[in-house]
């Protein structure tokens, strides 16, 4: 999905439409890639996509996956093998996936077990283990 809109209220409006969307902090070093409602293969492939594609994105940073809101994770296992094996970020770099969900958290460490060999890959219950993984003490 893409807005068709001015470049002032694309960021805006595509934040109402879009399940998927992240901020990159560079400071941090880190990317933080929030997700919400159902959320599909496509969408996610799509994210991955865009982040590749800013100009601001350094694979080096660290990245805070936010499932927390998310409803239902419509991926299959091959799908999440898939989305797992493409490399986006250094084998030195974190990602840290978020979820409350017992079914998506069981999704994450699905990716995590696929996804070992690229970057360092876990994930959370809850949002204060997650960043101190990281290195962040908080998110403002």
């Amino acid at each position: 999905m893409r807005c068709a809109i001015a470049a002032k209220q694309r960021a805006r409006l595509c934040d109402n439409l879009m399940p998927l969307r992240y901020v990159i902090d560079k400071e941090r070093r880190l990317v933080i890639s929030t997700a919400r409602d159902r959320v599909t293969f496509a969408e996610i492939k799509a994210h991955q996509d865009q982040l590749l594609q800013d100009s601001e994105f350094d694979p080096e940073f660290n990245q805070l996956i936010d499932t927390t809101a998310v409803t239902v994770l419509d991926v299959s296992v091959e799908e999440a093998k898939t989305l797992a094996r493409r490399r986006m970020f250094s084998q030195t770099s974190r990602r840290a996936f978020l979820a409350v969900s017992p079914s998506i958290f069981g999704m994450g460490r699905l990716m995590e077990v696929y996804h070992h060999e690229q970057s360092q890959i876990y994930v959370f219950y809850d949002l204060r283990s997650a960043l101190k993984w990281l290195g962040v003490e908080a998110l403002t």
